[in-house]
């Protein structure tokens, strides 16, 4: 996000005296630029220039020396003595490159210095410290700790007790704003403040303007040769180059510079590196300085060829890609060594050093698109790069490099060739008609055809009428997001202020309200919330060790995972097959913060990679994809199922005076799915099962539709993957695959069926059976026995309600009892009928298990 200082936005639009940010921030907002942050001033308090009229070593007793120094800080500031009279105030300090004279800078308590670092007066080795000189770090301009702040070194004359931090742009407010992608001239200052003249009618002063038209000798030899352009656009269109020879360019910046470069949240470097950064920052258009001695001509602007690399201004060795576009020069042939890759970072063998006295400076026009494909491959967002990706003035070219020319004569000595390099390629912007009353029907407020062409001529276009009505309008070359008549619209409704614009509610159309599929997923969720599970909601990027901790077999298809080729995070490159790898992630997290007892869920979609389908086409940018080719994406697009999965760890109920409370378990897991599938009408079949990651072998159940169609899986979590993820003991969890749920459900689930008003009647049922026969099978008889009785269908509940294994029950055997709840709709049960569906069940479970009513 740029920062703004005020006091730099002032040199190109004139500013009322004392506007402070906040009143810069609400000025912009009506052009459409928004407040991101108010840095405020670096240091609050007295900070004044100081001269040292005394400086005594003192040696310690640690081995380190100290001075006891006597600086003059002006009639105000000096200390006052007994008498009235005034006197140097007395400072320690352990610095040692300043001397009796120097100018030097002093905070005075009471000032407030950057981390915050408050200044008071203390006593320290011996003596009453009034005060402190102050070194560049300390003040928050550079990194010398050590060495302290000598003004006359900066080239700074002023007297003493005159106020060092506006001296040093130290106690100036600075507005970062944001800056949408269609509005790339403004992360300048020229382009803000032409917004803050659009916003308040102030005056403005293009900094750019006269733009250089004159006739020079031709400089250092630019070849544009691009073979291989992106969507039919070259990778460059204006290539300008300017050499400054005998200059210091290593030397530090001047002092101004250089705090406008911190202000703006850039570190000084160097004299030809700052004076590229400011006006890059000043104008908007991005620029490299090149050792000239380390170039041999021609420059070549070319894309990469297959096996290439460039070492970077970072030092790192880069693999090129052949849609990368590059600088070349020629040692060894025409444009054979790559030395920057082009608007995004400079090389290392060419980088302004040390011994440079030569100056090679350039200033280029290069294609957006091709600029942000290269910045995001190599994964470099240059500052070059984030302006250049969103379009840079092509005329601007020539005018910075005068400038910076001018910056290094100035500051670093030299001389300016008088040859100049100017490849231009570039047209004019293409023409668009406007009809005059477009405005006006778009944005509903009536605008005048004087209107519309005054905000028009305002941002800089051309206006040409038109004989058969409307008019052709030219946008201004730093304009490239105004290509067809409704950007046009957009200009005449910001300018004119939004606050203009009524708001109009719509009514609200009669429509059909949610689909079925809509309500019966939040049917679901609303089920498993009121179970007492929270619903959340993670990302679906996973890494290779979060897949490991489910102990997944080799083969299990929930390895084969989409790779992203450019992910948010290295660590986290793939999309998740299911949903437990991430919810295990948050309920270890919650955990780990202190949350033991955690019953989470979610619904979320999964990615289902098919075998053999494919990787999608890369498709050029700008272009409308064909049929074929919208076909080709859509058929690597893999399957992405929706899943809900929940997770429970610790207690489901709380301990206290009742009790130690219970510890969630497979069968609350198990509960949770099947509740899920109730209320969308699906009741679930539950059969062991022990082989299916990441639950326990002897406590997974897969659950089934009544068709055999498997819909998920629940149970206690392996003790494996419970320790990897740092979870309670015995912690449980089920996934469904909520689409095939849904699908498997009839459309009439959410009917309401009445209320009898007849009174319950309860028979308890205690079946002996093997104990190799799962009790969910036992159950399903229970209920297919009381259904299947002459009372007919009376079962409203049936609940597995106690296991028992012991003397009374034969060997092999276990005795299951089970709560039936029954009523009728119409009329109260008799004991006969209650009895004879108890006969129904042992009946049932007899012929399908064994089973034997307990005695």
């Amino acid at each position: 996000m740029p920062r703004v200082p005020l006091s730099w936005l002032g040199e190109h639009v004139e500013l009322p005296a004392g506007l402070t940010a906040e009143q810069l921030a609400a000025d912009l907002v009506r052009v459409g630029l928004e407040e991101e942050a108010v840095h405020a001033a670096a240091v609050t308090g007295p900070l004044v220039v100081g001269r040292v009229v005394e400086r005594t070593p003192e040696p310690q007793k640690n081995g380190k020396t100290i001075n006891w120094c006597r600086v003059d800080v002006g009639a105000d500031h000096n200390e006052v003595l007994e008498d009235g009279s005034r006197a140097p105030r007395g400072i320690v300090c352990g610095a040692h490159n300043f001397d009796v004279g120097d100018h030097v800078v002093v905070a005075l308590p009471g000032a407030v210095l950057p981390g915050p670092f408050p200044i008071a007066s203390r006593k320290t080795y011996g003596h009453v410290s009034d005060g402190m000189i102050c070194s560049a770090r300390e003040l928050g301009l550079g990194e010398d700790h050590a060495g302290i702040i000598v003004l006359s070194e900066l080239g700074i004359d002023a007297p003493v007790g005159a106020d060092a931090r506006e001296l040093l742009g130290l106690g100036e407010e600075v507005l970062e704003i944001n800056v949408t992608p269609d509005r790339g001239y403004c992360f300048s200052m020229r382009g803000v403040a032409r917004e803050y003249a659009h916003s308040t009618g102030a005056a403005f002063t293009d900094p750019a303007l006269p733009e250089p038209l004159d006739v020079r000798p031709a400089g250092f030899a630019v070849e544009i040769d691009d073979h291989a352009p992106i969507h039919g656009v070259p990778g460059a269109d204006r290539f300008v180059a300017q050499v400054v020879r005998g200059v210091r360019a290593n030397d530090p910046s001047p002092a101004w510079l250089q705090r406008r470069l911190q202000q703006a949240g850039m570190r000084p470097i160097s004299l030809a590196v700052d004076v590229t950064n400011y006006v890059m920052l000043d104008l908007g258009q991005p620029l490299h300085a090149y050792d000239l001695a380390t170039l041999h001509a021609p420059i070549v602007v070319r894309r990469a060829r297959a096996g290439e690399r460039l070492r970077t201004l970072d030092d790192q060795v880069r693999a090129l890609d052949p849609q990368d576009l590059l600088i070349a020069d020629s040692p060894d042939g025409r444009g054979s060594r790559p030395v920057g890759l082009a608007a995004v970072m400079g090389g290392g063998d060419t980088e302004v050093g040390p011994t440079t006295t030569d100056v090679l400076v350039e200033a280029a026009h290069f294609d957006p698109v091709t600029v942000a494909r290269s910045a995001r491959r190599h994964k470099l967002p240059s500052e070059a790069a984030k302006r250049f990706e969103r379009g840079v003035d092509p005329r601007l070219a020539r005018v910075a490099v005068a400038r910076v020319v001018e910056l290094l004569t100035e500051h670093g000595g030299g001389t300016a060739d008088d040859a100049l390099t100017d490849v231009d390629r570039t047209s004019v912007p293409a023409a668009i008609t406007l009809d005059l009353d477009l405005p006006g029907r778009l944005v509903g407020v009536p605008y005048t055809h004087d209107e519309v062409r005054s905000v028009l001529l305002e941002i800089g276009c051309t206006v040409e009428d038109l004989p058969e009505g409307g008019a052709l309008v030219t946008p201004p070359s730093w304009r490239p997001d105004l290509a067809v008549p409704v950007d046009l619209v957009e200009e005449v409704a910001r300018l004119r202020g939004y606050d203009s614009i009524p708001s109009v509610v719509p009514p609200a159309p009669a429509g059909l309200g949610l689909t079925w599929e809509q309500r019966a997923r939040r049917a679901v969720a609303d089920s498993l919330a009121e179970s007492g599970l929270v619903e959340v909601l993670s990302y679906p990027f996973v890494g290779e060790d979060q897949v490991e901790t489910l102990g997944l077999p080799a083969d299990d298809e929930r390895r084969r995972a989409v790779r992203l080729v450019n992910p948010l995070s290295d660590a986290q490159p793939l999309l998740r097959t299911n949903l437990l790898v991430t919810l295990l992630d948050t309920a270890r997290r919650n955990v780990a913060r202190g949350t033991a007892d955690v019953c989470v869920y979610e619904v979320g979609l999964v990615t289902l990679p098919v075998a053999g389908s494919g990787a999608a086409p890369t498709l050029p940018g700008a272009v409308r994809p064909s049929d074929d080719e919208l076909a080709a994406i859509d058929a690597a697009v893999p399957p992405q199922p929706r899943h809900v999965a929940g997770v429970l760890a610790g207690r489901v109920e709380p301990a206290g005076l009742w009790g130690a409370g219970r510890r969630a378990d497979h069968g609350d897991a198990i509960a949770a799915a099947q509740r899920a599938a109730l209320v969308v009408g699906t009741p679930l079949r539950v059969v062991a099962d022990p082989d299916r990651a990441p639950w326990h072998p002897g406590r997974c159940a897969r659950l089934e539709t009544a068709d055999g169609l498997v819909v998920g899986w629940a149970g206690e979590l392996h003790p494996n993957v419970v320790a990897a993820h740092d979870l309670p003991a015995r912690s449980a969890a089920f996934e469904l695959d909520l689409d095939v749920l849904l699908a498997a459900a009839p459309r009439d689930a959410f009917q309401a069926r009445g209320i009898s008003t007849f009174p319950a009647a309860k028979e308890d049922v205690a079946l002996v059976v093997p104990v190799e026969v799962p009790a969910a099978d036992v159950l399903a008889a229970v209920r297919a026995g009381a259904v299947a009785s002459p009372a007919g269908d009376v079962v409203e509940d049936v609940r597995l309600f106690d296991e028992y294994v012991g003397e009374q029950v034969p060997a092999g055997h276990r005795s299951l009892a089970f709560a039936l709840r029954l009523r009728a709709a119409d009329r109260t049960l008799t004991a006969a009928e209650t009895a004879a569906v108890r006969d129904a069940v042992v009946a049932e479970a007899s012929a399908r298990f064994g089973a034997t009513l307990r005695a």
